[in-house]
C-alpha cells in the first residue's frame, strides 16, 4: 500500500510541472501582441484640464502707478510793489483771463510818489535852462573876449549837471508812473486759481505770492516712480493714463521730465509726463493710473500656472486639438514678470497650452478641455 501512495503523489506531481511554463508562454504571447501593432497602451481615464491659446505679445513687464493730473506751467503771481492790498477779486477754483485785474494796492502812496517825480522833473527842467542860457552867454563872451575861459568853464559844467539831473528826474518820473500801474495785479495768460497767498488788508511786500495760477495750455500726470522703474523703462515709451474713479477716461501722455534727485524720504523720483489732448474729465488735482511696459521686446506671455519641468528645465504641456492628447515640450524662459512669465522659444501663436491641472498628466494623457481662451 504504501508503494501504491508513494507512486499515486508522483504521478501527480508530474501532471502538476507544466503548469507555470503555460502561464509563462501565455504572457509572452500577450506582450507580444501588445507591441506587436505599433500601439501605446492605454495612458489612463481622461482629465479635465484647463487651456489657453497661445498668442504673441508686444512684450515687457505692464507696471501701473497711481498720479494726480497737474497743470504743465504753475505760476504764482505777486505785485512788483509793496503796499497794503485792498482787493482781490478771484479765489481758488476761478477762472482767469489773460489781462484781467485780480487784485489791487492803495493808489495814494504811488500817486504821491508820481506827483512828487513830476514837481522834480519840472525843477530840473528849470534849473537846465537856466545853466544853458548861463552857458550860451559865456560863450558868447568868450568868442568876443569880454569874459575868461574860467568863467565859460563853470557855465559848461554847470550846464551838464543840470543835464544830468533833469535825466535823473525823468527816470524818476518813468518809475513813479510804472509803480501807479503796478499797484494793479493782472493776470498774464489765462488758467485756473490753484492757491492764495494774502487777503484784502494784508500789507504784502514785492513779489509775495497773492494767487496761483495753474495755464490752461497743457496738463501733465505727474507720478512718484521707484528707482528700478526709472532703470528699466525709456524715456521715449509712451504712457496710457486713465481715470481711477472711471478707467475709460483715457489718454495718452510722453514722459518729458525725470527728477534728477530722489525724495529724500520716499526714495522716488518724481516724473512728469505731458498729456495729449487731455478729455475734459481730467481736471486738475484728479487721480490717474498710468500704465507702461518695461522691456518691450517681443514674446510669449504664459500664466505661472503653465510652467512644467522636464529633465530640469522649464516645460509647458501642450495640446494636440486633433487627438485631445497633450505632450510636455521644453521652453526657454526669457524673464519672470509679476504676474506672467514670459517664454522666448518653445512655443507658437495658435497652440493650446495646459494652465490648470497639469500635475496628473503624463505624455499622450487624454484630455477634457474646460475652456480655451486666449
Amino acid at each position: 500500500m504504501a508503494r501504491l501512495r508513494q507512486a499515486s503523489h508522483s504521478r501527480l506531481r508530474a501532471r502538476r510541472r507544466p503548469a507555470l511554463p503555460v502561464c509563462l508562454v501565455i504572457m509572452a504571447l500577450a506582450t507580444l501582441s501588445a507591441c506587436g501593432d505599433g500601439k501605446e497602451p492605454p495612458a489612463g481615464p481622461v482629465r479635465p484640464v484647463r487651456v489657453l491659446t497661445v498668442e504673441e505679445q508686444s512684450g515687457g513687464e505692464l507696471v501701473s502707478i497711481t498720479g494726480q493730473v497737474q497743470a504743465e506751467e504753475e505760476v504764482s503771481l505777486g505785485f512788483r510793489v509793496g503796499g497794503r492790498m485792498i482787493e482781490r477779486s478771484v479765489n481758488v477754483g476761478d477762472t482767469v483771463e489773460a489781462g484781467q485785474v485780480i487784485a489791487r494796492l492803495e493808489r495814494e502812496p504811488a500817486e504821491n510818489a508820481l506827483r512828487s517825480a513830476r514837481a522834480a522833473v519840472a525843477a530840473a527842467r528849470g534849473q537846465l535852462d537856466k545853466t544853458s542860457a548861463d552857458f550860451g552867454r559865456q560863450q558868447s563872451l568868450l568868442q568876443s573876449g569880454f569874459t575868461t575861459r574860467v568863467r565859460y568853464d563853470q557855465a559848461r559844467q554847470a550846464m551838464v549837471a543840470a543835464q544830468s539831473q533833469f535825466e535823473d528826474a525823468r527816470a524818476q518820473l518813468d518809475i513813479a508812473t510804472d509803480n501807479l500801474d503796478y499797484t494793479d495785479l493782472v493776470v498774464d495768460a489765462g488758467g485756473s486759481v490753484t492757491a492764495r497767498g494774502a487777503e484784502p488788508g494784508e500789507v504784502v511786500t514785492p513779489g509775495q505770492m497773492i494767487v496761483r495760477v495753474a495755464r490752461e495750455h497743457g496738463r501733465d500726470a505727474v507720478f512718484d516712480v521707484p528707482e528700478r522703474i526709472i532703470r528699466m523703462a525709456s524715456a521715449d515709451d509712451p504712457v496710457d493714463v486713465a481715470l481711477a474713479s472711471d478707467p475709460t477716461v483715457r489718454a495718452v501722455a510722453r514722459v518729458r521730465e525725470v527728477s534728477p534727485q530722489a525724495d529724500p524720504v520716499t526714495r522716488t523720483f518724481t516724473v512728469r509726463a505731458g498729456i495729449d489732448d487731455p478729455p475734459p474729465a481730467m481736471r486738475l488735482g484728479s487721480t490717474v493710473v498710468g500704465s507702461v511696459h518695461l522691456n518691450a521686446t517681443p514674446g510669449i506671455s504664459i500664466p505661472p500656472s503653465a510652467l512644467a519641468q522636464s529633465d530640469g528645465r522649464a516645460a509647458v504641456w501642450v495640446v494636440d486639438p486633433q487627438s485631445l492628447t497633450v505632450s510636455l515640450r521644453p521652453v526657454q524662459v526669457q524673464r519672470f514678470d509679476l504676474d506672467s512669465v514670459i517664454i522666448a522659444e518653445g512655443l507658437q501663436p495658435g497652440e493650446l497650452i495646459v494652465t490648470a491641472g497639469t500635475q496628473t498628466l503624463r505624455p499622450q494623457q487624454k484630455v477634457r478641455l474646460l475652456g480655451a481662451p486666449s
